[in-house]
């Protein structure tokens, strides 16, 4: 959830916090992706072993992403 403009410190300027939207939307989009991913992995069958690999690979994808907008998230409000 992205702070109001009436929460916002007035010392950070408008940058920071038009970067830290995007990372937000961001890390909302990928959190998606997960649930998909995790999904795709959850209905596969056990016949299908290239499906479950293509399906194991974007889901790591997903995940260090994920990871790597929740760690600059995590930055910004330090």
């Amino acid at each position: 959830m992205s702070a109001s403009d009436q929460q916002r410190a007035e010392w950070l300027d408008t940058e920071f916090w038009e970067r830290l939207d995007r990372l937000e939307q961001r890390h909302q989009r990928l959190q998606s992706d997960h649930d998909v991913a995790r999904r795709g992995l959850e209905g596969l069958g056990p016949q299908a072993p290239e499906e479950l690999r293509q399906a194991w690979r974007n889901y790591c994808e997903v995940i260090e992403e994920l990871d790597q907008t929740s760690a600059e998230i995590a930055s910004l409000h330090r």
